[in-house]
């Protein structure tokens, strides 16, 4: 039998603001960098393909970012730690 489903824990723990910011931003670039280049790999293939959809996303990203330094800054100002836990949720797409 073929498992259809899988939950891979990320990122689960309590950090500094300071790690919990490296952590964050690593995350999120590393996704910026992905769609960066997954953009560029469509042009190479495609002159004509639309770049749009990853350039929203990006900005979706960049935007995430940004709210996420400044609500870790306001922690930080509150001497409070963060607590950061993600999960990717994998699973098949019948298409």
């Amino acid at each position: 039998m073929t498992q259809e489903k899988q939950n891979v824990k990320l990122v689960d723990g309590t950090f500094s603001p300071v790690q919990a910011s490296d952590v964050i931003s690593s995350l999120i670039d590393k996704k910026i960098n992905f769609h960066k280049v997954e953009n560029l790999q469509n042009w190479e293939r495609d002159h004509s393909s639309d770049p749009q959809p990853i350039i929203d996303r990006i900005k979706e990203l960049e935007e995430a970012k940004k709210e996420a330094k400044a609500f870790i800054k306001a922690m930080k100002n509150s001497g409070k730690n963060i607590k950061i836990k993600g999960e990717l949720k994998i699973s098949i797409v019948d298409e």
